[in-house]
């Protein structure tokens, strides 16, 4: 046993037995469209991570930040199990020291929830064996971070998006693969030793006419932007968790994603569904309903 690992709890796995238990984990399949898709990986090589692979699906992991920088799953909506048991029982990811993950005690007894970054359902399909995995591996804290507990309709939409684009895609075999992460940057609001995330990105990928399509979102989770942010945020309580403000959703252009993330997408912006010539000001749709989801050039 690592020195830096505690003893395991009386029933629980050790963290050696987690360890052997993931070690055959495949994780993402950058074919699983056909057209390759592959992870999103930081475009400055001095940047570390660290790659989890997991059952359909693989997290990048930035030690330094204690959070993803980017996951990726493969969804077979035809064989989805939607009826596969919930635990809600949260693990670190023995591949990795604890300390170097944003565990516990960055939720406990504030208003933050655990937000999945891999959908506990996206990558639960297949005969119910590997499913239950699946299930279990969206539970670690690798595949978490930070968001504010309210829950409006811009995070009603988030949180549905993958329904809708399954949806669309009922007519190509209904598979996607979805990339998705926090938004890391220098100026984040620290909090218990983790710098908070203030928005999330997501980027789909579909076939579409026999193409490979793509289509990109955020989630702002930023404080009341009737005022600035750094004059918003300087009203913190010290020692309670940064003022986090409304969730807003929009459709952006994956290029936008690529930029403020400094992460590489591959083909991904080439086979942007949004227009390519939106005025400055529409290139960044805010969705107040799926009506307002643009799927067609």
């Amino acid at each position: 046993m690592n020195a830096s690992e505690p003893p395991p709890s009386p029933g629980r796995p050790s963290a050696d037995e987690r360890r052997a238990a993931l070690a055959g984990r495949t994780g993402y399949d950058e074919t699983f469209l056909g057209p390759v898709v592959p992870l999103a990986l930081p475009v400055r090589q001095t940047v570390e991570t660290v790659i989890l692979p997991y059952t359909h699906f693989t997290v990048v992991f930035r030690p330094d930040r204690r959070l993803a920088a980017s996951t990726a799953v493969c969804i077979e909506g035809r064989e989805l199990l939607l009826d596969t048991g919930r635990e809600d029982v949260w693990e670190y990811d023995p591949r990795l020291p604890e300390e170097r993950q944003a565990g516990d005690e960055i939720y406990r007894n504030n208003s933050l929830d655990r937000g999945h970054l891999v959908r506990r359902l996206d990558p639960v399909w297949g005969d119910r064996a590997t499913a239950a995995l699946a299930n279990t591996d969206t539970f670690h804290f690798t595949n978490a971070a930070p968001q504010a507990d309210v829950f409006n309709q811009g995070k009603e939409l988030w949180q549905g998006l993958e329904n809708y684009l399954l949806d669309h895609a009922a007519a190509y075999d209904r598979k996607l693969t979805v990339l998705t992460g926090p938004v890391l940057q220098d100026s984040d609001p620290p909090y218990r030793g983790v710098q908070v995330p203030l928005r999330f990105w997501k980027v789909a990928a579909f076939v579409q006419d026999g193409a490979l399509a793509a289509a990109a979102y955020v989630l702002d989770q930023s404080p009341d932007l009737s005022r600035d942010a750094e004059r918003a945020l300087e009203g913190a309580t010290v020692g309670a968790p940064p003022p986090l403000g409304p969730f807003r959703t929009y459709q952006v252009p994956v290029s936008d994603v690529a930029e403020i993330t400094e992460l590489e997408f591959g083909p991904l912006p080439d086979v942007d569904v949004l227009p390519p010539f939106r005025e400055p000001e529409e290139r960044w749709r805010r969705l107040e309903s799926y009506a307002d989801i643009v799927l067609h050039p």
